[in-house]
């Protein structure tokens, strides 16, 4: 196959992604100390890190450079023969393995040092042989992967093995190393190899073909550490000198996203939790996903659409429409849902009651004979359910919770009593709790201590959207039920001016107010503290959407 056939597609699908020289000349750099350190890239691609290592080691002194000093496995044949010849136009050579990286036979401890760009290439791609020896390899290391880790936290933890005792690890990887939870043993894998842990984050956008964000690790000598270093550098501009911090997970598997908080805000952030005022979303109820479709467009009606489809009310279920653009406010009451109905919003979701097709109406059979005609019952989530055109349903949640969210998650009571889509979550609350959360949770979760934990605890997508799992809810710092109900009075005070806020699209003049009733009146915080909260979400709420604008 000829090189000119190696597309960005098929390099997006085997997770190869360029790396500016700028950043693999500063890894290798720092990572390479001596001009007889031997050096070893997991995956080379066409040579990024080797001509930057191989560089680095004639800069030190390193007469030859050659695959005794320099070695690497790369996956794709023509990859690794365009690395070669980059190496030879300026006088280098390396060792490079034609192989898939978890095939080769190395020693552990076996290299000075160890840099580059792991294969990014998610779990929803990374299957079979691919995944079952990648996950064979971390496990060798005491590191058990889950089935929703993605390529390259295998990639780490075998990259750390190779290391010597006192060596270093340099590796480009994505902020999901900080933020997710898969990557929670790969966290406490690090600290517990290596005495020092440091992270380079970016204000923005560095690899300019790749949305997501990405964190430089640097680790090295002999474990373990509790303390993980942070630098935050703006752009690779200023990539050479960043300030460090120093930061104290609580655990080694906790995430590390409280790490990108000044020391004072995060140690405000940290004490509040500690204190039973707040506690964790978990404490008031359940989250849940929504149903799945399969194909939105065919399940889910307006009400002209039904009525001209002569379905009948027992063949239709009534829904919050698709998306979350509509739960903007506290409430969404029977009346907004029969305004969004007569707005030829999507309200209704085709669900005929029962299983067998001989009990359905003509109209029915007629909708579902089209459905197939379409094709819709080939979509992997119809195909897989019998009959096809059953969506299984999940029971009518409490609240509603927007989880892509460009400020914050939005907590919405579902006044309505609607079923709801995967385009949003359920909040199921205990029913010891269910009558004071669904009148004052959605106002008590407008304040600055749980937007940061939103920030902390979701996680940044492409376009800058802040989106947050349902075992990601489950962590959101929120009032707890005794704070909110000694605090009631004040807050249902509040409903009306918070209502004109959020319809008028300010949600910070909202915050602003739950702040000062809420926090400095009721709980006694210092206005000071509270302003250190607040501008330490902005910071972060800012930094998310420069990256995803750029």
């Amino acid at each position: 196959m000829s090189l000119l056939l190696d597309t960005p597609e098929l390099r997006k699908a085997r997770g190869a992604f360029f790396t500016p020289p700028e950043v693999a000349r500063y890894i290798s750099e720092w990572a390479i100390r001596s001009a007889d350190d031997t050096v070893f890239e997991p995956s080379c691609g066409e040579a990024d890190f080797l001509l930057a290592a191989g560089q680095r080691l004639r800069d030190l002194g390193s007469p030859t450079i050659d695959g005794r000093s320099l070695r690497g496995a790369e996956l794709h044949a023509e990859s690794a023969e365009s690395a070669l010849r980059e190496l030879a136009e300026v006088g280098m050579t390396a060792d490079v393995a034609v192989a898939d990286f978890f095939d080769l036979e190395l020693e552990d401890g076996s290299f000075d040092a160890v840099v580059g760009n792991p294969p990014y290439v998610r779990y929803q791609a990374f299957h079979g042989e691919a995944r079952a020896k990648a996950q064979r390899a971390a496990l060798r290391a005491g590191v058990r992967l889950s089935g929703l880790a993605s390529s390259w936290a295998a990639f780490t933890v075998r990259s750390g093995q190779l290391v010597k005792p006192q060596g270093r690890l340099g590796l480009v990887l994505p902020a999901e190393l900080l933020s997710t939870n898969y990557a929670g043993q790969v966290r406490r894998y690090l600290t517990e190899r290596f005495g020092s842990v440091r992270l380079i984050m970016f204000d923005e956008r560095v690899f300019p073909d790749v949305l997501a964000e990405v964190v430089l690790l640097l680790a090295e000598g002999e474990g373990p550490t509790e303390i993980v270093q942070v630098s935050q550098a703006r752009n690779l501009v200023a990539l050479a000198d960043p300030p460090i911090t120093r930061w104290r997970p609580t655990v080694p598997e906790a995430k590390w996203t409280p790490a990108l908080l000044p020391t004072e805000s995060a140690e405000a952030y940290a004490e509040l939790l500690a204190q039973d005022t707040f506690t964790l979303l978990s404490t008031w109820g359940r989250t849940d996903l929504g149903m799945v479709t399969g194909n939105n467009r065919y399940f889910c009606l307006s009400a002209a659409r039904a009525d001209e489809l002569g379905l009948k009310e027992q063949e239709l279920l009534r829904i919050s429409p698709p998306g979350s653009r509509h739960l903007r406010g506290l409430t969404f009451s029977e009346r907004a849902w029969r305004e969004t109905a007569a707005a030829d919003r999507p309200a209704y979701l085709f669900a005929p009651r029962e299983d067998l097709e001989t009990s359905l109406t003509p109209a029915a059979l007629a909708y579902i004979a089209a459905g197939e005609a379409q094709g819709v019952q080939k979509a992997y989530k119809c195909r897989v359910r019998t009959p096809w055109w059953k969506v299984p349903s999940v029971s009518v949640p409490d609240l509603f919770l927007t989880y892509m969210n460009h400020d914050t998650p939005r907590m919405v009571n579902n006044e309505a009593g609607l079923a709801f889509l995967n385009s949003i979550h359920g909040v199921t609350l205990e029913p010891a709790h269910r009558n004071l959360g669904r009148d004052l949770l959605p106002l008590g979760v407008l304040n600055s201590l749980t937007l940061l934990g939103a920030e902390l605890v979701g996680r940044s997508y492409g376009g800058g959207i802040l989106k947050i799992e349902p075992k990601e809810a489950d962590q959101l710092p929120v009032p707890s039920p005794t704070v909110l109900a000694d605090a009631a009075g004040a807050l249902r005070a509040l409903r009306p001016q918070l209502a004109k806020h959020l319809r008028a699209g300010s949600l910070e003049n909202a915050v602003r107010l739950v702040d000062r009733v809420l926090l400095v009146d009721h709980l006694g915080m210092k206005r000071e503290t509270v302003s250190a909260i607040r501008e330490a979400r902005d910071v972060l709420f800012a930094r998310r959407v420069t990256r995803g604008g750029k």
